[in-house]
């Protein structure tokens, strides 16, 4: 009978879990090119109490076994990387990904981070920087004097400065894919990091080797989908309401049999 209370506590403990997956989902409902998550759970393991096919006598054997599971516990949260909606912005420095593939940010501690986030400014130098002052890997570095800037599909960076009506090339704006994108490791600030189990990134011009090209004057919202999301929290919600009385159950059994 005691385990009908740890099991029941396994599956309030996952459904919390599940909860707090649904929240970060929906309050960065907002938030530019973040991917949902979505919890993945696995059930415990089995006491065996009767073995499948062990002999039953001498002739025959048993048809099934006994095996009572112990519950159930989180194993991993995966990311959707699916495309989010295109929203135009109008402005030339914010760019969207349309298909595959990630911005690549040079860090402090000089390793690459990548992100779908394609909110660019220009720092004090001229540089392309992240919302978070990060530059591009790219190290694009847009002129003072520079009255347009252009960004191409495949990510050409040109300006126009006064004096000169021809754009003039400054920069290519490479991005990056991996093998298994669910397997990148997020650090906050809308980046991932390169980990073992995503492979090694496969950098080059959008647009080639499944590389998806680049949008200027549009950012990816979040993939989120509101609708989903409430009835996923419904659902975990109810599931966690039935453990609770799985476990208040077992506690009222539990006070009858200590009377007898």
């Amino acid at each position: 009978m005691m385990n009908s209370l740890w099991i029941a506590k396994t599956g309030m403990s996952a459904q919390q879990t599940q909860m707090d997956v649904v929240s970060h989902n929906l309050s960065n409902v907002s938030t530019t090119g973040y991917k949902r998550q979505s919890a993945v759970f696995e059930d415990l393991i089995y006491q065996n109490l009767r073995q499948v096919g062990a002999q039953a006598d001498e002739q025959n054997v048993l048809p099934t076994g006994m095996h009572l599971g112990l519950g159930v516990r989180t194993v991993a949260t995966t990311r959707n990387f699916t495309q989010g909606t295109p929203l135009e912005s109008g402005k030339e420095l914010d760019v969207a990904i349309s298909g595959d593939g990630f911005f690549q940010i040079q860090m402090p501690d000089g390793t690459t981070a990548y992100t779908r986030d394609g909110t660019f400014s220009r720092s004090a130098t001229g540089q392309l920087v992240t919302a978070g002052g990060y530059p591009l890997l790219d190290g694009i570095t847009v002129p003072q004097d520079a009255t347009k800037l252009s960004i191409s599909k495949s990510g050409i960076v040109s300006v126009t400065v006064p004096g000169n009506a021809q754009p003039q090339q400054i920069g290519q704006l490479n991005t990056a894919s991996f093998i298994n994108p669910a397997g990148l490791e997020p650090i906050g600030e809308n980046l991932y990091r390169e980990s073992a189990a995503s492979g090694a990134p496969q950098a080059g011009t959008p647009g080639t080797n499944n590389l998806g090209t680049v949008m200027q004057g549009f950012l990816e919202s979040s993939n989120v989908n509101v609708v989903e999301e409430l009835v996923q929290m419904i659902q975990t919600q109810r599931a966690y309401e039935m453990n609770s009385k799985a476990i208040s159950t077992s506690d009222q059994m539990l006070a009858k049999l200590s009377q007898l």
